[in-house]
C-alpha cells in the first residue's frame, strides 16, 4: 500500500512540476517587452522577489526533509533560477530608484531573512524540530500567497469586472494547487497539503466570479480605490509572475488628489481646492 501511495505521489508531483515550469515561464511575454522597451517602468518587481524566496525556502525545506523530496528540489531550483533571471533583467533595464527599491527588498527578505531564518534553525534546533519549525514557515507563507487574491475577488465584486483575474489565470493556479495537494496527501506531508487546499478553494471561487462577471457592465468606483486596494493587485501575481503597471514616477496620494480635483472643479476653485487638500491629508494617513 505505501508502494501505491508513493507511487501516486510521484505522479501528481511529476504533474504538478509541469504545471508549475509553465506558470514559471509565463511571465516571458512581460519581460519581452521590457526588452523591446528597453526599459522596466510601469512595472513592479515585488512578485519576483516573493517567488524566488518561496522557492528558497521549499528547497531548504527538501534538503532538510530528504526522503521522497527530489521533485520539489526540481521544480524550485528551476524557479530560483528563473526568477533570478528575470530579477536581472528587470533590475537592468530599471530606473535607478526603482532598481534601490528592488535591491533593498531583495536583501530586506532573499538576504537577511532567509538568512536568519537558515542560521537559527540550523543552529538552534536538529532533527524532526527543525523540520517541523521549516515545515511550519513554509506552511504560514504559503497561507498567505493563497489569501492574497481575496483583495483582487473583492475588487471584481465592487466592479463587476474581471480584467485583474483572467479565468486562464485562476485556472491553471487551481489546478497546480490540486496537484501539489494530492502529492503532500498521499506522502502524509501536511505542510504541502494544508495550503493547497486554501489554493484550491480560492481558485475555485475565482473561476465562479469570473463566469458570473465575465459578461456584466463594469461599475467605476466613486470613491478613490485605498492604497491597501491597489496593492493587494500585486501580491496575486506571485504564483505566476505577472507584473502590474504602475507609474513609479507619481506619488499615489497625488493621483487620488488629482482625481477628486477633476470631479469637483466644477463648483468653483476654491471647492476644488480644499477637497484636493483635504484627500491629500486623508491619503496620506492610510
Amino acid at each position: 500500500m505505501t508502494t501505491h501511495h508513493e507511487s501516486l505521489a510521484f505522479v501528481f508531483g511529476l504533474l504538478g512540476n509541469i504545471i508549475s515550469f509553465m506558470v514559471f515561464l509565463s511571465p516571458m511575454p512581460t519581460f519581452y517587452q521590457i526588452y523591446k522597451k528597453k526599459n522596466a517602468e510601469g512595472y513592479q518587481s515585488l512578485p519576483y522577489v516573493v517567488a524566488l524566496f518561496s522557492s528558497m525556502l521549499w528547497i531548504y525545506y527538501a534538503f532538510v526533509k530528504g526522503e521522497s523530496s527530489l521533485l520539489l528540489i526540481t521544480i524550485n531550483s528551476f524557479g530560483c533560477v528563473i526568477e533570478t533571471i528575470y530579477l536581472a533583467m528587470f533590475l537592468f533595464y530599471a530606473s535607478k530608484n526603482t532598481r534601490l527599491s528592488t535591491i533593498k527588498l531583495l536583501l530586506l527578505l532573499n538576504v537577511f531573512g532567509y538568512g536568519g531564518m537558515l542560521l537559527s534553525t540550523l543552529y538552534l534546533s536538529k532533527g524532526s524540530k527543525r523540520l517541523s519549525i521549516i515545515g511550519w514557515i513554509c506552511l504560514a507563507f504559503n497561507i498567505s500567497v493563497f489569501a492574497a487574491p481575496l483583495g483582487i475577488m473583492r475588487r471584481v465584486i465592487k466592479t463587476k469586472s474581471v480584467e485583474f483575474m483572467p479565468f486562464t489565470l485562476s485556472f491553471f493556479l487551481t489546478l497546480n494547487a490540486v496537484m501539489w495537494f494530492f502529492y503532500g496527501l498521499l506522502l502524509k506531508d501536511y505542510y504541502i497539503a494544508f495550503p493547497n487546499t486554501l489554493g484550491f478553494v480560492f481558485g475555485i471561487i475565482q473561476m465562479v466570479l469570473y463566469l458570473i462577471y465575465r459578461n456584466a457592465k463594469p461599475v467605476s468606483l466613486e470613491e478613490p480605490v485605498k492604497l491597501q486596494e491597489l496593492n493587494g493587485h500585486i501580491i496575486d501575481v506571485m504564483k505566476l509572475g505577472t507584473m502590474v503597471p504602475y507609474d513609479p514616477n507619481h506619488d499615489e496620494a497625488k493621483d487620488c488628489a488629482v482625481t477628486v480635483t477633476t470631479v469637483e472643479v466644477t463648483n468653483g476653485k476654491e471647492e476644488t481646492h480644499k477637497d484636493n487638500q483635504k484627500n491629500t491629508d486623508s491619503v496620506a494617513k492610510v
